[in-house]
């Protein structure tokens, strides 16, 4: 067998499990959304379809399968049908480059657990989420409505509010490893050397500036439904309403997975490779310990939900601009001094 075609039926294989892994995250997100919000209102949640409600998110997809898909008789079709399909394609295409564990040996040849190990992966994933807010534009103008266009008008301004400061706490992190590449720096977090405790502030600035491009409470006003009834996706139904739903939870499984490579240190678990264990033992670990992280920060973004109300949209405005921007600066300014001072006197 050609070498070109192993790597390309490795390559479908890998694309085939992550992404399929990834949508039942999502399903099984909205689940744990919902029994998070019944523990925190002393509420059951869903009980009724299967185990402890467990096969509710079927139900619920069958149920928006069989709805009718009602399109205003003055909407662009065209774009109002593309745009939930650019929001989910965004969200989803963004984990290519997000490695999920280090490598493992299969008769004799090494696979690396990623999709596409590009030496430019921090970049990627940018420039995917600032693409994101075309889906939410679009379908706000397309629907001939008011309401959908204010929540559209209202999310891309939010966008670029936060992204600028998500991009300068990230380049801190490009400072601190000296590469764009999502799988050294990970690398690099060997032992408990993770960006989180040498990027404390990065951190936290990366964490809010997410909640934003997630459209997640305390930062989902483009939906706001006590003036918006329902923000951009006012006019949709059916399964493109559904591609909308799920593009906001696949955007947050696919944040807490950047949030656990860039500062929780990815798939590393300190010293594992200390104890001389089997190399499919420690892949196998690695893939588990990534995948904890990954859920702990979903549960994170779920908590905040029911914690933390909506913000009136000038606070977010100046959270944004006077205070998250101007903190950012001052953290890359102090880890590019920092970094230059270590790297002269060693």
């Amino acid at each position: 067998m050609p070498e070109w075609l192993i790597e390309l039926i490795i390559t479908v294989a890998k694309i085939l499990v992550v992404e399929v892994a990834l949508l039942t995250a999502v399903a099984y997100s909205v689940y744990a959304e919902r029994k998070v919000s019944a523990f925190t209102q002393n509420r059951i949640g869903p009980n009724r379809v299967g185990y402890r409600g467990l096969l509710q998110p079927v139900a619920d997809v069958l149920k928006l399968l069989l709805k009718e898909d009602i399109v205003p008789a003055k909407a662009n079709k065209f774009v109002h049908s593309l745009a939930p399909a650019i929001s989910l394609f965004v969200a989803l295409s963004t984990f290519a480059v997000i490695p999920f564990g280090d490598k493992i040996f299969i008769a004799g040849r090494e696979i690396k657990l990623q999709i596409a190990d590009v030496n430019i992966g921090i970049l990627y994933i940018l420039a995917l989420l600032s693409l994101g807010v075309y889906g939410i534009t679009l379908s706000g103008w397309s629907s001939n409505s008011k309401y959908s266009l204010l929540g559209g008008l209202r999310s891309s301004a939010q966008m670029i509010s936060y992204e600028l400061s998500m991009g300068l706490a990230v380049i801190g992190i490009i400072l601190i490893n000296g590469s764009f590449q999502l799988d050294t720096i990970v690398q690099n977090q060997y032992g408990w050397k993770w960006n989180i405790i040498l990027q404390p502030i990065g951190f936290i600035i990366f964490l809010v500036a997410s909640f934003a491009e997630t459209n997640r409470t305390p930062f989902d006003l483009p939906e706001a439904e006590q003036e918006l009834v329902g923000g951009y996706h006012t006019e949709y139904s059916s399964m493109k309403f559904a591609l909308f739903f799920m593009s906001e939870y696949a955007s947050v499984v696919v944040a807490s997975a950047v949030i656990a490579t860039l500062y929780l240190g990815g798939w590393q678990v300190p010293y594992l490779q200390t104890f001389g264990l089997p190399d499919i033992a420690v892949s196998l670990i690695q893939v588990f310990a990534f995948i904890l992280k990954v859920v702990f920060m979903v549960f994170v973004f779920i908590w905040v939900r029911w914690t933390i109300p909506r913000f009136r949209y000038d606070q977010l405005m100046n959270l944004g601009w006077k205070v998250m921007l101007p903190v950012a600066i001052a953290n890359l300014v102090i880890t590019a001094l920092v970094v230059t001072f270590i790297k002269l006197n060693s």
